[in-house]
C-alpha cells in the first residue's frame, strides 16, 4: 500500500509530510522519556523483521491481486505505539530512499497511513481492549485479527482520500473506494493471522515484552537473546531467500487502480516538484525495485514507488525467481533499518 508520487498533489504531499513530521517529533519526545536499554535493540530487530516481511507479496485467491504485510500492529504490540511509529517511519524511509518503494513526495502519506492508524487507533482502542491486561492466546489472536483488519481498512481509506483531495481524476472516488476496501479486507485477514502468530511467539518466549509495550514501563534484567535471535534469523531467511517466492500479481493498490483507470501506474508530471523528487530518488535508490540496476533501462525507471521486488515480476514466466539482487536487497535493507531504528533509540536515550 505504498503510494507513488503520481497519486498525490504537492499540497497533499506537503500536508502529510507535516503531519507525519509532527507525529515523529511527538513520538521522539515520548520515547526519550521512557526509552531503556531493552527497547533500543528491539526497535532495530523488529524493524528489520518488518522490512523483510514486506518484501513477500502473497496472492489473494480468486482476485488476481496480492498483498503484503503492513507490520504496524506487530510493531505497536511489541514496542508500544510511540517507538512503533518511529520504527515504521524508519522502514518506509529506507524503502523510499534506497529501493524506490514508495515516492518521496508520498512518504508522509505512507508513514501516516501505515503508521498512525495501527499505532494510535487500532492498537489502543481495539487490540488492547480485546487482549486485556492479562492476555491469553485466544485473546491475542482475536485482538490481533480485529486490529489488523480495521487498521488496514483505515489506511486504505486514507489512500483513497489522499487521491481525492489531490484531484486525481483517473481514480473516481466511489469506484476506487469500493475496490480498495474489500481487497484490503482480504489482505487484512492474512495480516491479522500473521500478526497473531508473531505476537504469540514473543508472548510465549517473553510475555514481559508485551507488558513493557502496553505500560511504557521498562522491565529490568530481562534477557531478549532468544527473541532477538529468532526475529533476526527469520528476517535474514525472509529477505535473503523467501523473497524469491513473492507473488507476481499486482498488489491491492495497483489492482484497484487498474480496475478504475485501466492502469496499474499513473504518470507523474514531467516538471515541478514531482520531477525534482523523482530525480533525487533515482540517485539515492541503489537497488531500485529490490534488484540490481539494469544499465539498459532508461533513467527514471523507479516509477512505481509501489509493489514487490522486480525480480519477481514474472517476466520470464518462472516462479519462484531466484535472484541475487532480491537477496542482497533483503539483507542490506534489513541491516539499514536495524541500524537506523537502533540509532534513533540510542540518540533519544542519550538526550534523555
Amino acid at each position: 500500500m505504498h503510494m507513488a508520487d503520481a497519486l498525490i498533489s504537492p499540497a497533499v504531499g506537503g500536508t502529510m509530510w507535516a503531519a507525519s513530521a509532527g507525529l515523529i517529533a511527538y513520538c521522539s519526545k515520548k520515547v526519550r522519556d521512557d526509552v531503556d536499554d531493552i527497547k533500543i535493540p528491539l526497535m532495530g530487530v523488529v524493524g528489520a523483521f518488518i522490512f523483510a516481511s514486506q518484501m513477500i507479496n502473497f496472492t489473494i485467491p480468486g482476485t488476481g491481486s496480492s498483498g503484503h504485510l503492513g507490520g504496524g500492529m506487530i510493531l505497536a504490540i511489541l514496542l508500544g505505539p510511540y517507538a512503533a511509529f518511529l520504527t515504521m517511519a524508519s522502514v518506509l524511509t529506507v524503502q523510499a530512499l534506497f529501493f524506490a518503494d514508495g515516492g518521496l513526495l508520498a512518504l508522509g502519506c505512507n508513514i501516516f497511513n501505515l503508521g498512525f492508524f495501527p499505532c494510535f487507533i487500532a492498537y489502543p482502542f481495539i487490540y488492547k481492549k480485546i487482549a486485556g491486561e492479562q492476555p491469553t492466546q485466544q485473546r491475542i489472536m482475536a485482538g490481533a485479527l480485529a486490529a489488523s483488519i480495521l487498521g488496514l481498512q483505515m489506511g486504505a481509506f486514507g489512500v483513497v482520500l489522499e487521491t481525492l483531495f489531490s484531484g486525481i481524476s483517473e481514480l473516481h472516488f466511489r469506484t476506487f473506494v469500493l475496490l480498495m476496501q474489500p481487497i484490503h479486507l482480504a489482505i487484512g485477514i492474512i495480516e491479522g493471522l500473521v500478526t497473531a502468530a508473531v505476537v504469540t511467539f514473543v508472548w510465549k518466549a517473553r510475555p514481559e515484552i508485551l507488558e513493557m509495550a502496553a505500560t511504557a514501563k521498562p522491565v529490568r534484567h530481562l534477557s531478549l537473546r532468544n527473541v532477538i535471535a529468532g526475529l533476526l534469523v527469520f528476517a535474514a531467511i525472509t529477505g535473503g531467500a523467501l523473497s524469491w517466492f513473492a507473488s507476481a500479481n499486482p498488489d491491492g493498490l495497483e489492482w484497484a487502480m487498474f480496475h478504475v483507470s485501466g492502469k496499474e501506474e499513473l504518470e507523474s508530471p514531467e516538471k515541478g516538484l514531482h520531477s525534482m523528487l523523482g530525480a533525487i530518488q533515482e540517485k539515492t535508490a541503489f537497488l531500485p525495485d529490490y534488484s540490481f540496476k539494469n544499465p539498459e533501462e532508461k533513467e527514471g525507471h523507479a516509477k512505481t514507488g509501489e509493489g514487490e521486488p522486480a525480480a519477481n515480476s514474472g517476466e520470464d514466466g518462472k516462479w519462484p525467481t531466484v535472484s541475487a539482487g532480491t537477496s542482497v536487497s533483503g539483507l542490506v535493507g534489513g541491516a539499514l533499518v536495524l541500524v537506523l531504528a537502533a540509532f534513533i533509540g540510542f540518540a533519544l536515550k542519550k538526550r534523555s
